[in-house]
This record gives structure tokens, sequence and C-alpha cells, in this order.
């Protein structure tokens, strides 16, 4: 089948994935006839994860559209805040993003963490079988078919990506109800049943725990309280200004 030369314009937001010469305006593309628009996009380096609506000559097409010669292709950022099938949103981060994991956990998003590199096959399967969005900086990982739902993590700043994250998905907040060490669930723990966790300083200086349900690690509010107790409000006060 003869090529069927298309134009294509990307957002400028997704310029980071494209290369350099098609970053501004449509640029011409000469494809197989046979490819879906989504493997087209998907072969100049843009993740489906990031994309949005893809407009045909004006008119908005699934990722399975054929392109035709002379075909006019507006490739837009998928939509803020992003809603995602199912409930409720969980999620689930690979082995470079731990910081924001623990971040999240602490508060009271559901985020899972692999701490080692169990591979990407792995990864996307676990986000398939639990339904789980996967965070990523791996673009070939969130390129994965297995993948159930994904998000590329734009910032290398914990700050920034825990912004950009709470921005685009809007989690529900719950701040000092997960444990930031293995994302189980927090309850209320007397000082008694936590005491063998306690050195005699912090025994003798705090009277309020909680304990995590699934690993037991104890919590209370010790030296960098203060920095965790900022992170939550700034989350907050996001969450207030959105709306």
């Amino acid at each position: 089948m003869s090529p069927a030369e298309i134009h294509v314009e990307f957002a400028p937001e997704l310029a980071l994935f494209v290369p350099h010469g098609r970053r501004s305006g449509a640029t011409p593309l000469a494809t197989d006839g046979v490819s879906t628009l989504g493997h087209v996009v998907e072969s100049l380096g843009v993740p489906l994860t990031e994309v949005g609506a893809l407009v045909v000559d004006g008119h908005e097409v699934p990722v399975s559209h054929i392109p035709a010669a002379g075909e006019s292709v507006r490739v837009r950022p998928v939509e803020r805040p992003q809603h995602v099938p199912g409930a409720p949103l969980r999620f689930l981060l690979d082995v470079h993003l731990g910081t924001l994991a623990r971040r999240l956990r602490l508060l009271g998003v559901d985020a899972a963490y692999e701490s080692t590199d169990i591979g990407d096959p792995a990864l996307a399967t676990r986000s398939a079988a639990e339904k789980r969005v996967l965070l990523s900086r791996d673009r070939g990982l969130l390129r994965r078919r297995e993948l159930w739902a994904g998000g590329y993590v734009y910032s290398t700043r914990p700050e920034e990506q825990l912004q950009d994250v709470l921005d685009r998905f809007r989690p529900e907040l719950s701040p000092w109800t997960r444990c930031t060490a293995c994302n189980g669930t927090l309850r209320k723990a007397t000082k008694e049943e936590v005491a063998h966790q306690l050195e005699g300083g912090t025994e003798r200086s705090y009277d309020v725990f909680a304990q995590c349900r699934e690993c037991g690690r104890a919590y209370w509010k010790g030296a960098h309280h203060e920095q965790l107790e900022a992170i939550v409000e700034r989350a907050l006060s996001l969450r207030t200004q959105q709306g």
C-alpha cells in the first residue's frame, strides 16, 4: 500500500516528547496507510498516556483511526483534571519515584511503590491487575500495551512532582492516615503498644502515637514533623485553590 502523507501538529505541552523539527506548526509525515493514528503518535515519541483529543480535519477521532492522505491532525494534551475510570483512584510508582510515593502516602493517597527494579513488563502487568495509574519518567514503560493507565512525571524535583500529580489527577487527600513506609493504613495506638519501638527520650516526650496495620511501624510527632506538616499544608492549600 502506497504511503499517505498527513500533517501532524502537536500541542506545545507535548513538545518535550517530539523531535525538535516537529515542535512548531504542522509538519508532513508519511504513513503506511495501515497503522493507527495512536501508533503514529507513539512512533513520534509521545506516550498515549499524555494525549487527550486527536482532532482530524476538525473532528475528534479515536486512536484506532487510520490516517488517510491529506489529513491534518492536531494532537492535544490530556485534559486536567484527568478523569480515570473506576474508583478509588490508586497509583503505582516505579523504582525512581520513592520520594514522590512517600509524599503521596503522607497525604493519604494509595501509592504502591516498587523499591527494586522488577522490570517494565511486571510493572505494567501490576498496573493492569490492580487498576493502578502507573507514574513514571520512563517513556518506553508508559507505551507498554498491557498498561491500565499511566502518567508521565515531568519534573525531577519531588515538590514539583507532587504538585503536578495533585493538579492532574486530583486524588482525595486524607493526611496522616497511611504508612509512608509500606502504604498500609494507620490506626491510633497506645504508648504501651509501640513501646518496644521507642527510645528512652521518645517514650518520655510523646504520648500520642499511631501504628501501621500492615507492618506495625509506629508514628509520632517527632523531630521531622514540622517539615512533613509543611508538605501537607502546601498540598491542602493547592487543593483549596483548585476548588
